[in-house]
């Protein structure tokens, strides 16, 4: 890459012509609500995620009583079709759209408020007194905590010190 080629990619990104993660999960999440709608589902999540050096767009679909292969092939065409015609993401990605899955991540307002009295899973960054894991009902959250009750109690944790809340699981 020659020193040209650099200062156009500082000029477009100062331009605000790149999208960062959260801006690409946005728009996209704009787009395929009403596609979710016309094919009788709604959106639980939208990620835009690098694993293993490729980019993955994936886009998490629910509905009452259960998503079924045929709700994920036809959001997945639409979806598709849309992305081609917007054309807002510059890397090279494979969309994805599925069921949000039994053992889902709880990662926006939205999902905690549709979980409340849900048996969770807790993981923490550090461990509080012996342990990073912790299970219990969901009670309550707010933009700094979530609490649980659990066989231990009422816990309260703060939202920074979670790597993740996942609705639990029990084979």
């Amino acid at each position: 890459m020659c020193a040209a080629d650099i200062a156009s990619d500082i000029r477009s990104l100062c331009n605000g012509d790149f999208m960062n993660k959260r801006q690409i999960e946005e728009r996209a999440e704009a787009m395929i609500g009403p596609i979710a709608l016309e094919n009788g589902v709604c959106v639980y999540d939208v990620e835009y995620v690098r694993e293993a050096g490729e980019y993955f767009l994936r886009c998490f679909i629910d509905k009452e009583g259960g998503v079924t292969i045929d709700h994920c092939v036809a959001v997945n065409h639409a979806m598709s079709k849309a992305l081609d015609e917007e054309d807002f993401i510059d890397d090279p990605y494979t969309l994805e759209v599925s069921s949000k899955g039994l053992g889902r991540s709880l990662t926006k307002d939205r999902h905690f408020a549709q979980e409340i009295g849900s048996e969770v899973d807790v993981k923490l960054y550090k461990a509080l007194e012996g342990q990073k894991l912790f299970r219990g009902n969901l009670n309550s959250f707010d933009k700094e905590r979530i609490t649980i009750t659990g066989a231990q109690g009422e816990k309260t944790f703060l939202r920074k010190e979670i790597a993740s809340v996942k609705l639990a699981l029990d084979f």
